[in-house]
C-alpha cells in the first residue's frame, strides 16, 4: 500500500536563507538543537550534504520500534530548492515500511516570504496496514516552524550586526 502526507509552512523568510539550512547540513546540526525530542542526534555517515550523502538518525528514548534508522540524499536541487532523502536502513525499513522518502521544498513567495511544503511518501508491506499511522507528519512540521524562526532570528541578529 503507498501513501504520502503533505505539510505546508508559510513563512516570512527568504526562500534563500531557508534554503540555507534545509539545502546544507545545517539541517542535520541544527535539528537535535532546536528539536531534541523529535530527534536525539544526527550524525553524517559519509558525503558533504549533496547527492549520495548518508546520515544517521537517532531517535530520543520513548518512541516503540523506532531506535535510528538512515538515510541517502537522492536529490539536492540548489536551483528549485528541493531535497528529498529516502530511508536506507534501519527501524523505518525493518518494521515493515517497503520505502520511506521525505521531500522537502522551499517555495519562494515573495522577497521576504516563502512556504516550506514537506512531503513523506511510503509504501507499506500489505500485511502491516497499521504502520500507516505511525506516519506522521508532525515532526516535519514542528521543524519547519523552528527553522523558519532560526533563520529569521538570524537575520535580525545579523542585520543588528551590522
Amino acid at each position: 500500500m503507498k501513501g504520502s502526507k503533505v505539510h505546508e509552512h508559510e513563512a516570512d523568510v527568504p526562500a534563500s536563507d531557508l534554503w540555507a539550512i534545509y539545502g546544507t547540513l545545517r539541517a542535520a546540526e541544527l535539528l537535535p538543537e532546536l528539536l531534541p525530542h523529535v530527534l536525539a542526534k544526527v550524525e553524517v555517515v559519509s558525503g558533504d550534504g549533496g547527492v549520495g550523502t548518508i546520515l544517521q538518525l537517532t531517535f530520543p528514548p520513548g518512541l516503540p520500534g523506532l531506535e535510528s534508522y538512515k538515510e541517502k540524499f537522492t536529490k539536492v536541487d540548489d536551483e528549485s530548492y528541493i531535497k528529498e532523502a529516502q530511508a536506507i536502513d534501519g527501524d523505518i525499513l525493518k518494521l515493515g515500511f517497503l520505502s520511506y522518502m521525505v521531500r522537502f521544498e522551499v517555495i519562494a513567495k515573495g522577497p521576504d516570504s516563502s512556504v516550506i511544503r514537506t512531503t513523506v511518501e511510503y509504501e507499506i508491506d500489505d500485511a502491516h496496514p497499521e504502520l500507516e499511522a505511525m506516519v506522521s507528519i508532525a515532526p516535519l512540521a514542528a521543524t519547519a516552524e523552528k527553522f523558519s524562526e532560526y533563520a529569521k532570528e538570524k537575520k535580525v541578529i545579523t542585520q543588528a550586526a551590522s
